[in-house]
């Protein structure tokens, strides 16, 4: 394997020249520097990462903590933010917190142990001491999808309440007036909100949202399951249920089946998060999508903006309803287009 001073031989210069070159200092003139990166590309020369770390005081890797990695919608953030980072020069370390706050924390100071230049989080609570200790100690952080109210810590996000409003219209003018709601954890950001805005949208229309039509949920599908069983349960169920993210909506189809019930004649069913599977469900699934790839593409520039001494900024995004078949709509016209919202998605 080739070494510094392999390089320096081959481009005729000194291996403080070299050094330059590769940590891009701007003292070197262009035609040394076309020699040494002739040089490293002929030879197949690679820095080694960590000595280099030592000496820049960076490691130009991120880190990812995420709320749950069998959630189609952070899969895909995950790998926008893996892509966006690639593109800018950094490796990503993605930690998995399964919705677990004690495991969030794991993998906070798991990556912070290991040097990364910055941490992007989607905080599964609003609590934690340990990342209020990191903000303080000025570890460079963005908070993605979710954040936590009272830190000084840009946050990417897109807002679902316009969203939100257009579905309960839309259930509205479909003739479902007892519309139901499976939430997020109160102890997130986007668990109250989406709560709030359901609430608020209901309102706009003379409807209340009784306890009852409140099921708890934490994001994942035993928790939908739980809630739809209940929903079913009451004397009077009700007509449409709103599941505030994707794995819950799957939860609600599996007590819906279980019971050998159909959508949308006995139950309507709309969900938070579009997901590619919603579009092979019978019938496709009514969704609010989020514009997850440019949530994750944003987030990476905010923070290597933070990194590199620019200021970062917040971005908010907006979500948008997509209109399928399992809240009564009718049959589509040959035109129609029911598949879901692209992967890729234009850049903000």
């Amino acid at each position: 394997m080739a070494s510094i001073k392999d390089v320096a031989a081959e481009a005729g210069v000194s291996v403080a020249t070299v050094s330059r070159v590769l940590n891009g200092h701007p003292s070197v003139s262009a035609a040394a520097r076309t020699r040494v990166l002739t040089a490293v590309d002929a030879l197949g020369y690679r820095p080694n990462a960590v000595a280099r770390s030592l000496r820049t005081d960076q490691t130009r890797t991120l880190g990812l903590v995420i709320s749950d990695v069998m959630n189609p919608y952070f899969t895909e953030l995950a790998r926008s933010v893996e892509e966006e980072a690639r593109a800018l020069g950094y490796s990503v370390i993605i930690g998995n917190a399964d919705e677990r706050p004690d495991l969030q924390d794991h993998h906070v100071r798991t990556l912070l142990d290991r040097r990364i230049d910055g941490l992007l989080v989607s905080p599964t609570d609003g609590g934690s001491p340990l990342m209020l200790d990191a903000v303080r100690a000025g570890t460079p952080m963005v908070f993605v999808d979710r954040w936590i109210a009272g830190l000084d810590v840009p946050v990417v996000r897109s807002d679902g309440r316009a969203a939100v409003r257009e579905l309960v219209a839309h259930l509205y003018r479909l003739g479902h007036r007892r519309l139901a709601i499976i939430a997020g954890p109160a102890a997130t950001t986007t668990g109250r909100e989406r709560v709030s805005a359901f609430r608020d949208a209901l309102a706009e229309h003379g409807l209340r949202l009784p306890d009852a039509y409140i099921g708890q949920g934490d994001f994942q599908a035993a928790s939908g399951r739980r809630a739809t069983e209940r929903f079913l349960d009451l004397d009077e169920p009700p007509e449409a249920v709103f599941a505030a993210d994707n794995l819950m909506a799957l939860g609600a189809l599996d007590a819906v089946r279980e019971r050998r019930l159909r959508l949308p004649g006995d139950l309507a069913l709309a969900a938070f998060d579009d997901i590619p599977w919603f579009v092979h469900t019978d019938p496709p699934v009514t969704a609010i999508a989020q514009p997850t790839g440019a949530l994750g593409r944003a987030a990476v520039r905010a923070l290597v903006d933070r990194i590199e001494g620019r200021p970062p900024q917040s971005v908010t995004l907006p979500a948008r309803l997509v209109v399928r078949r399992s809240c009564g709509e009718p049959p589509p016209s040959p035109a129609s287009d029911l598949s879901p919202s692209p992967v890729r998605r234009s850049t903000p």
